[in-house]
């Protein structure tokens, strides 16, 4: 496996992200584990409002977001569902909102809502419940589905809800939901953990493409307590084995220096993440900026065969699990859109 960091002239985040922002105010390390169903404060942070298909169309509405509408009104959510770290079944996992009732004008207050300037707002505290025995973090995360709905199609397989690498079998191909994949994200993170372990303090995954039981990709931002700006880095996981670490924007280290191109906390920027075959291409974006483009070659990674199918994450996903318990992570995403051939 190799890997290539490369820097280029940025190009400018979306303008109308900038333009939403104002006019709203104005106006108002291992991830580890995921599935397990087969079937069927900031300044973001005081509102209480409560995907796309394979070819790909934008999860924003696009012409502006309303702080006074629930997530989905100004998201189209038809093909995500959302995991939350609550347990109102009683079935002692974290619960899973589907796709038709995300859709539908979901809000929670405490974790999923419509923050001040219109943001998607997702929070997640170290304390709660997890989505499986697998994990040991909690999360709120948007969890792709392509099957937008149909309950006929499983969650789980090489089937019309996940996505394969185009360098799979042609089998693979034919039967998944899609082929190869981009997705893309402007966010701002607004808050990361405090308290706990040296070695988790400050950690949360932004950003996933997950495989049947490994993560082929974990995007992490990570701001210790004593520095002023965040870093961005990486993880490749290896099917089977291990992860090899990435860094972008400063360092991952429990004891890194205040990097001096990092991201504070509030900062929007935005992310790329770009399957084709087995090359991976993740690219960080911020206004007057270069690029910051790591490319990883995922040839011998172990995901091109028949049984391997993928899917895209985005929110936030707590890598904190020794902090106070109302200790949280929290990020306002603006955009949010996924693609597949």
């Amino acid at each position: 496996m190799s890997s290539g960091k490369h820097f280029k002239k940025s190009r400018p985040l979306l303008l109308w992200v900038a333009l939403c922002v104002i006019f709203s105010a104005c106006s108002s390390e291992s991830g580890g584990g995921d599935d397990f169903d087969s079937a069927g404060g900031s300044r973001s942070g005081s509102s209480s409002n409560g995907g796309s298909s394979s070819s790909g169309s934008s999860s924003s509405s696009g012409s502006g977001l309303d702080p006074l509408l629930p997530p989905s009104s100004n998201f189209d959510l038809s093909d995500w569902y959302l995991s939350v770290p609550t347990d109102d079944d009683g079935n002692g996992r974290a619960d899973s909102i589907y796709e038709n009732e995300l859709n539908s004008g979901y809000g929670n207050s405490q974790y999923f809502f419509t923050g001040d300037d219109g943001g998607m707002v997702f929070r997640c505290p170290v304390e709660g419940y997890k989505t499986s025995t697998n994990t040991s973090y909690t999360r709120t995360e948007l969890r792709e589905m392509l099957r937008r709905g149909n309950t006929s199609i499983s969650t789980q397989g090489v089937n019309k809800n996940n996505w394969v690498f185009g360098s799979a079998p042609v089998s693979a191909r034919e039967a998944a939901g899609g082929v190869d994949g981009i997705l893309r994200a402007t966010l701002a993170v607004n808050h990361v953990t405090t308290t706990g372990d040296s070695g988790q303090v400050g950690r949360v995954i932004v950003g996933q493409i997950h495989a049947n039981d490994d993560e082929p990709l974990r995007l992490y931002y990570r701001k210790l307590p004593d520095n002023s700006k965040g870093s961005i880095y990486i993880a490749h996981e290896i099917k089977g084995g291990d992860d090899t670490w990435y860094e972008m924007i400063g360092s991952r280290s429990s004891s890194a220096s205040n990097p001096s191109d990092g991201i504070a906390l509030d900062e929007i920027w935005s992310y790329e993440v770009k399957v084709v075959g087995n090359s991976l291409t993740v690219t960080i974006k911020r206004d007057g900026k270069d690029d910051v483009v790591e490319i990883v070659d995922m040839s011998s990674s172990g995901y091109d065969v028949s049984d391997q199918y993928q899917y895209f994450k985005a929110g936030v996903y707590n890598q904190n699990n020794t902090g106070s318990g109302s200790d949280y992570v929290q990020a306002t995403f603006y955009a949010l859109d996924q693609s597949h051939d």
